[in-house]
């Protein structure tokens, strides 16, 4: 399997570096022939749709600081203050390379995890001089726990610790008030829980936003796994939301059967079903230097 692992990222990583040069070669037509492309930076407000990543890059040299809660059930009664006492937190830093290029770290209390992570644009949504109907980017994750082994007789390496996802991220901006975004994702655990559990997980994401007026903008993403024993034993993660933008910066605020904050987890590792009332609040804030 991880064969088949290092083989996805080399054509991925083929992906990446023939279309930079096919764009490279495009762009410097443009200077010769057409005086002026218009391309669409403004798909999604921010880098997170909820849970998921976005076509949207941090800048250059730019700095964005993310913070993320996923809060207990609200049917956990008053006691619990509907879930408040009780979290799930990521932050993360995001790096803005070039225009095209973002690198990032983050650090998340479920499995005391730790994920780097690169998103690299292939396509842009462009009108004017060159038609492009859609922004391609192509997300890589690598995710290492710090948890402590379960106490038992199993021998226990670093590599198990390491889990990996990649994305690719098909989005389109149809308006100035609805945009869409496909997320087929692709995720490989070095360590399950049981035999037949699954180290390869493949499922298909799908979200938007809907912006209501110049400060707010609802929000949706789901996530389906496809058939096999992962999808028979866990949960499709569906979050609903409300973006509220300020002056640099972002507040999301949603509700979620997920607990966990990064892709190898919350799609792969969700068990709360939202018919059984198993919801909670979150939010993120970002905030951009």
């Amino acid at each position: 399997m991880m064969k088949k692992y290092i083989t996805l990222i080399f054509l991925l990583a083929v992906t990446v570096i023939l279309s930079a040069q096919n764009e490279t070669s495009t762009s410097e037509q443009i200077n010769e022939e057409v005086p002026y492309t218009k391309i669409e930076k403004n798909t999604f407000k921010t880098v997170l749709l909820i849970n998921s990543p976005t076509v949207r890059n941090a800048r250059k040299d730019q700095l964005i600081f993310i913070m993320s809660h996923r809060f207990s059930y609200l049917n956990s009664g008053f006691s619990d203050l509907f879930g408040l006492d009780n979290a799930t937190t990521r932050f993360a830093f995001e790096y803005g390379l070039s225009e095209k290029l973002t690198l990032g770290i983050g650090r998340s209390n479920y499995k005391r995890n730790y994920d780097l992570f690169g998103k690299y644009a292939l396509l842009r949504q462009s009108k004017g001089g060159i038609n492009i109907p859609l922004s391609v980017s192509l997300v890589q994750s690598m995710n290492i726990s710090s948890a402590k082994w379960p106490e038992n007789d199993r021998e226990y390496l670093f590599a198990h610790r390491l889990s990996y996802s990649s994305q690719l991220l098909i989005a389109r901006k149809f308006s100035n008030k609805l945009s869409l975004q496909l997320m087929p994702t692709y995720i490989h655990r070095n360590l399950v829980v049981g035999i037949n559990d699954q180290n390869d997980v493949l499922s298909i994401g799908a979200g938007g936003r809907y912006r209501l007026n110049s400060w707010m903008a609802l929000t949706a993403e789901y996530y389906h796994l496809l058939p096999g024993e992962t999808a028979n034993n866990f949960a499709n993660p569906l979050s609903i939301g409300l973006d509220l933008e300020t002056s640099g910066h972002v507040f999301q605020l949603f509700f979620s059967n997920a607990s966990a904050v990064y892709e190898a987890a919350y799609i792969a590792e969700t068990t709360d079903r939202w018919r059984d009332g198993n919801i909670r609040f979150g939010f993120n804030i970002s905030r951009t230097f």
